[in-house]
């Protein structure tokens, strides 16, 4: 079984269109493939494959929020002034209530409550988690995470552990991973055996870029980048380029502006199938090819690309000023 996350430090530069076509491609390759969509907060995948339905819901609890008891309430008012969150509120008919959004659990009114169990703890639902087979061969696992709802790191672990106890021996689990570099991409990385990074040629697509590959660095994982939309500014995408080859950093491809891509997304069909002679189809299918020959030789790859053990910690001591 084989983890390989597509992350990209950015917003909106392609990554779902890589992961939706690498794994479309190996499951035309006949291989079996396993697709995690997680992006909690957004996700796209089954949007991006036409899936408007999902064979299977599970509600995913894992937070506490704290609940008055009317009856118990004597309406003192400790609470309102030492809620951190605020958000304890007095309602129309002057009781005292918790807004369940801007909860956060954390003890703090029943510490300072004079009345034992007028204010008690309880789970709350933090998202859910969705299964489906997809038209193209492969199931996907996907996760939504209610408003205001922390841990979404630990959804998307939630929904790696339901893809490996679906997966096979010789299953290909393909993550796309959430924008930035927060607790859901770290999620999405911990345990990958490769990252696929997707970058475009501006500076802020650097600048992420580089921010994700410092956390490949810490989990020692190989690395490799494909450049999306590159005939935009060709200078930038040359020095993505370089810092790839600084950086032994697989260069995957090049995928070109094309407008069959917002085209396909429009009328969401995957841009590998309704134009699969489109330039950018085309090089998402050498990228997809070249994929299924790192995955056929991953020993080989592995050991040309393995990532340089980090130098140690080494604390920055300030003098004080004489």
């Amino acid at each position: 079984m084989i983890e390989i996350a597509v992350a990209s430090g950015k917003g909106g530069v392609g990554k779902s269109t890589v992961s939706t076509s690498i794994a479309i491609y190996l499951s035309r390759r006949k291989r079996n493939v396993v697709a995690i969509d997680a992006d909690a907060d957004a996700a796209n995948f089954h949007l991006i494959l036409g899936e408007d339905r999902w064979d299977w819901k599970k509600s995913y609890s894992d937070s506490m929020i704290a609940k008055i008891i009317e009856e118990k309430c004597i309406k003192c008012g400790n609470c309102l002034g030492k809620c951190s969150y605020k958000a304890i509120y007095i309602d129309e008919r002057g009781n005292y209530r918790i807004n369940p959004i801007l909860c956060e659990g954390c003890l703090t009114c029943t510490l300072v409550c004079p009345v034992r169990g007028a204010i008690v703890r309880e789970k709350v639902e933090s998202g859910k988690l969705y299964r489906v087979n997809t038209k193209y061969g492969f199931p996907l696992i996907s996760a939504s995470l209610n408003p205001g709802r922390p841990n979404s790191g630990k959804l998307v672990t939630e929904e790696k552990e339901l893809a490996k106890e679906i997966a096979e021996d010789d299953s290909i689990i393909i993550i796309d991973s959430a924008a930035g570099i927060g607790c859901q991409v770290v999620s999405s990385l911990a345990g990958a055996n490769m990252v696929i990074l997707v970058a475009e040629p501006t500076p802020a697509s650097f600048n992420a870029i580089k921010r994700v590959h410092v956390l490949t660095k810490h989990f020692m994982q190989p690395v490799a980048l494909v450049i999306n939309k590159y005939d935009i500014n060709l200078q930038m995408s040359d020095t993505l380029e370089d810092f790839a080859q600084e950086n032994n950093i697989d260069l995957l491809g090049k995928i070109p502006y094309d407008e069959s891509i917002p085209k396909s997304m429009a009328s969401r069909v995957p841009v590998i199938e309704l134009f699969p002679n489109s330039p950018a189809a085309k090089a998402l299918i050498n990228i997809s090819a070249k994929v299924e020959y790192i995955i056929d030789n991953w020993y080989e790859w592995f050991i040309g690309h393995r990532p340089k053990k980090p130098e140690p910690y080494k604390p920055i001591i300030i003098k004080p000023a004489s």
